[in-house]
């Protein structure tokens, strides 16, 4: 039976002794155990790469990493500061079980005010936590920290594929990187595509109408609604505040039989519109032109129609209970409304 020594890649000390049997993937997953980490390879003392169990010798010393390259325990002056424990311009950051490598000078020259430089500028000043092998524990996201290690490596905002300018802006904030979270806000506000303000037309809005649920709040305001035919449609609470339904061509609006309680049309512009029949109850029709409106048999009860332009509307028959007429532009004569 062969046994070897394992140690921690980089590190000469509190090794383990272990029997050799087996497959390459028996030692790896033994090493795993007893120096509690996730071994994926296995060096000899000079740096070697074993990749066979025969190459392993009885009374070898092995040297055991996660992935990362060979760390010669021997050169303990090349050694990152992280590693070894010399007071060295050289760190190793554990970030969110990430490894990343860097200077003092790069985590502390370009924002000396940061959370950052204030963790590095004097040793042991803060008493950072360090991991079994040395390691500076950040408890932060490594996706999100990397840009910001590159930013202050060399002062440029560059963000890889799929890795969110949001993520990377709250670890700027939480790490006090104030010139960088400019450059983030900027970034994300390019990022946004642009709004949309292209007209819809009447098809479209009818087919929104429809879809809407009958308890939702519809909002239209400032559209343009030339000559729409929505009859019987239910706008119930809508809001259409601003609207214009004048068709130059002499189209007329046609919203005969609609469901309009409560809807906000104030200001809008409705020559010509016919709403017969339809149903206004509590609606603000506040500063409308309803110039030759046909309003008859149309329910108007308690519906604010102050400064409205009514001349030549038609509302025999309709429903005007309660309604609001101040300060209307031309007067309402009775012979247009019967009750």
């Amino acid at each position: 039976m062969r046994r070897v020594t394992l140690f921690l890649n980089g590190s000469p000390k509190n090794g383990k002794v272990v029997a050799v049997y087996g497959t390459l993937s028996d030692l790896l997953s033994v090493a795993s155990s007893k120096l509690g980490i996730k071994a994926t390879s296995v060096y000899n003392g000079k740096g070697g790469l074993i990749d066979d169990i025969a190459l392993i010798r009885d009374d070898d010393v092995l040297f055991v990493c996660e992935g990362e390259p060979f760390i010669d325990p021997q050169t303990d002056s090349k050694l990152p500061e992280g590693l070894s424990g010399s007071h060295t311009d050289w760190l190793t950051l554990n970030v969110g079980g990430r490894y990343f490598t860097t200077t003092r000078s790069t985590l502390v020259n370009k924002e000396p005010d940061s959370m950052l430089a204030h963790m590095f500028k004097d040793k042991g000043v803060w008493g950072n936590k360090q991991d079994h092998r040395g390691a500076f524990l950040i408890d932060r996201s490594p996706e999100y920290f990397e840009p910001i290690l590159n930013y202050l490596r060399h002062g440029q905002l560059i963000v890889n594929d799929g890795i969110n300018l949001l993520g990377v802006l709250e670890e700027a904030r939480f790490f006090g990187i104030d010139s960088l979270i400019e450059h983030l806000e900027v970034a994300i506000k390019n990022s946004q595509p642009p709004e949309d303000h292209s007209p819809i037309s009447r098809k479209e809005f009818v087919r929104f109408l429809l879809a809407t649920p009958t308890k939702s709040e519809l909002r239209c305001q400032c559209a343009n609604l030339q000559g729409v035919k929505m009859l019987c449609s239910n706008a119930e609470g809508a809001s259409l505040k601003l609207c214009n339904f004048e068709d130059p061509s002499g189209l007329k609006a046609n919203l005969e039989g609609a469901n309009l309680k409560g809807v906000d049309m104030e200001g809008s512009q409705m020559t010509g519109i016919n709403l017969r029949v339809a149903t206004l109850k509590n609606a603000k029709l506040k500063n409308c032109n309803l110039r030759g409106a046909t309003l008859a048999g149309t329910d108007l009860e308690n519906c604010d129609l102050s400064g409205c332009d009514l001349q030549e509307a038609n509302l025999r028959g309709s429903n005007v209970k309660g309604a609001i007429f101040e300060e209307m532009l031309t007067p309402l004569h009775m012979s247009q409304s019967v009750r």
